[in-house]
């Protein structure tokens, strides 16, 4: 098994934070095949995504986002790619939502 940890502040406040790890949501069910399924909490949000071989969470807050992710023994080899390819994705939206105010 291997682990993923992606941390990124931000500055989008609450809702805003909200749109982009929808969207980022919708972006790996569609690519990846995940099942995902995202709950608001009263201090942050927690987003859950799964497939085989690969589960995980996303923590948003109004102020930050955590990705933690845990990969089966399949997809170990797969580790940097993933965690390179999750941190692009993740850094693409950001930014985005960031210049869209």
């Amino acid at each position: 098994m291997s682990d993923i940890h992606i941390e990124r502040n931000h500055t989008l406040g609450i809702e805003r934070a909200r749109e982009v790890a929808r969207g980022w949501l919708n972006k790996v069910e569609s690519e990846y095949g995940m099942d995902c399924k995202y709950s608001e909490g009263w201090i942050s949000d927690i987003a859950r995504f799964s497939r085989v071989g690969a589960e995980g969470t996303l923590r948003v807050s109004e102020d930050n986002f955590t990705l933690r992710m845990t990969l089966g023994f399949l997809m170990e080899s797969y580790t940097e790619q993933i965690r390179e390819q999750i941190t692009r994705n993740l850094d693409d939206l950001l930014g985005d939502a960031d210049k869209s105010g």
